[in-house]
């Protein structure tokens, strides 16, 4: 429905307003990314588009990239993983969790047997690799007492 300028849309069972189709179309690609939640915060999401880490249609994307629905994004996460999503909606603004996951569709093949191993490989690895820490207060009186060093 359409009064002057604005209109108003119903948004998964709430009326919302929006200002103008043409303006309300597109939203910067760093705040659709927070706000889908597929970063944590809006400045992990610029700091994935200056590092290279997205792909919108095929090509690097700067953060101030307009969005549109059907767009499709390829974001590299760690340990050389690849997330491709689909847009399906758009909002400029944070919405629950579970709605969030409704503006986009994920494409990302689910991982083969050998991938979920090699993954699970990894983590020992790197749990094994990690430096042991220090000991925290407790543990050095407990090491005194064994070593007779009691004081």
């Amino acid at each position: 429905m359409t009064r002057g300028n604005t209109r108003w849309v119903e948004w998964y069972g709430e009326v919302v307003e929006m200002v103008d189709d043409e303006e309300r179309s597109q939203v910067r690609l760093d705040v659709w990314l927070d706000v889908a939640c597929l970063f944590r915060t809006r400045s992990e999401a610029q700091k994935a588009c200056k590092g290279g880490k997205i792909d919108v249609n095929g090509q690097r994307a700067k953060s101030n990239r307009l969005m549109r629905v059907g767009d499709t994004l390829e974001i590299s996460r760690p340990y050389g993983r690849k997330q491709r999503v689909a847009v399906r909606a758009l909002a400029d603004r944070h919405v629950a969790k579970t709605d969030a996951r409704r503006l986009y569709d994920d494409l990302t093949p689910p991982p083969t047997p050998e991938e979920i191993e090699i993954r699970r490989m990894e983590r020992v690895f790197r749990a094994l690799m990690t430096p042991p820490r220090a000991p925290d207060k407790r543990q050095r009186r407990a090491l005194r007492r064994i070593k007779g060093r009691d004081d």
